[in-house]
């Protein structure tokens, strides 16, 4: 071979050399390239990895983590969008079932309680014939919520002088007993709680209908009401633990009714007792007032219990006492309104007592204030 030819040759097998390591070196850098891709979508795709040095088939290798089923994190409570399988939290307050007293209760606003500035009972018209059906309130709660009643003749069917209670407050059935008076009407979130959140605002209209509202009226033992006062949930629940569970949804309902808020310690203590009730449906019982004349096995009966003689005078057949005042009133002691009956602590009065005057005594029933 020539010297011509030998240098030829080699300039051919340099240049096929070259281009041999050109293309290797495209080769590797490509490869380096799509092995750093990979990693970077792992980390996009997994932020909770903490090494950047598994390999990207390990990362496709490993399952995703399964969520906790313990109490949500503070970022799953705040989300506004869909869980994983696509059903929305809308609806579904605090995450409780709908339709619950507890979702009902997620919805009633926390504050703390008003002062009782201005407060006075009567501006809530308890006892008054709200719903114009002839009858005063509290016959119309007798009338529904015993049984086997007995109504005074006279009174258009509206006065119970006889029947049977189940207290459901008590876990007992007793007969009503009108002398003493063994029954009284709960306003199941009483009106001093109420006027604290959120009734002090209520126009006139509103607050004689929540005061005479079925849904916020129970007749129950008269000892037990009076132990119970103005408590709410966080201070007074009924002793049949039985009760406990629609008695708070009641509540709820009544606020939720009325725009009524809760204190934290109120719905502190609703959630614990609705923690025990197996998802408690939010109350929605019919709880409207029975027609004039109509109850539990009702029939009518002369009133001959008010007909004895009594004192220095004497009671005629329409309940009225005679005094030789004429004015209704019994001895010196004279009351503005059942306000100042209960500021002394005389309530029920009755006829024959201090203080008992008609105008306290508005159904004529002999009792007071009841």
């Amino acid at each position: 071979m020539t010297h011509s030819a030998f240098l030829n040759h080699a300039t051919t097998r340099f240049r096929a050399g070259m281009v041999f390591v050109l293309i290797a070196f495209l080769s590797l850098t490509l490869l380096s390239a799509c092995a750093d891709g990979g990693d970077v979508e792992a980390s996009a795709d997994d932020a909770s990895w903490s090494s950047e040095t598994k390999a990207a088939t390990e990362k496709t290798a490993q399952p995703e983590a399964e969520p906790k089923t313990t109490a949500p994190s503070e970022d799953a409570e705040s989300s506004e969008g869909q869980n994983e399988s696509g059903e929305t939290e809308q609806g579904r307050a605090g995450g409780a079932t709908a339709g619950t007293a507890l979702a009902m209760l997620e919805e009633l606003e926390v504050k703390g309680r008003a002062p009782k500035t201005g407060y006075d009972a009567d501006l809530f018209k308890w006892r008054s014939d709200a719903d114009h059906n002839g009858c005063d309130t509290r016959n119309d709660v007798l009338r529904r919520d015993l049984n086997d009643i007995t109504l005074k003749a006279g009174t258009k069917g509206c006065a119970v002088i006889a029947g049977d209670l189940d207290d459901r407050y008590k876990g007992e059935t007793y007969a009503f007993d009108r002398d003493p008076n063994n029954i009284d009407i709960d306003h199941i979130v009483a009106r001093s709680n109420a006027w604290q959140t959120g009734a002090a605002k209520f126009d006139e209209d509103t607050l004689k209908e929540f005061g005479n509202d079925p849904l916020n009226l129970l007749a129950v033992s008269s000892s037990l009401n009076r132990q119970k006062g103005d408590g709410d949930a966080a201070t007074w629940l009924p002793p049949a633990k039985s009760y406990r569970c629609e008695y708070v949804s009641r509540q709820i309902a009544i606020k939720h009714k009325y725009d009524l808020w809760v204190v934290a310690a109120e719905k502190s203590a609703m959630k614990r007792i609705l923690g025990a009730c197996d998802d408690q449906p939010a109350f929605t019982k019919n709880v409207a007032w029975p027609d004039p004349g109509e109850g539990d096995n009702a029939k009518t009966a002369e009133d001959t219990s008010m007909k004895k003689k009594s004192g220095s005078g004497s009671t005629s057949d329409s309940g009225q006492k005679s005094t030789s005042s004429g004015s209704g009133s019994s001895g010196s002691v004279y009351y503005k309104n059942c306000t100042a009956v209960r500021d002394a602590g005389a309530a029920p009065v009755r006829r024959g007592d201090p203080g008992y005057a008609s105008h306290l005594d508005r159904d004529g029933d002999g009792i007071g204030c009841e």
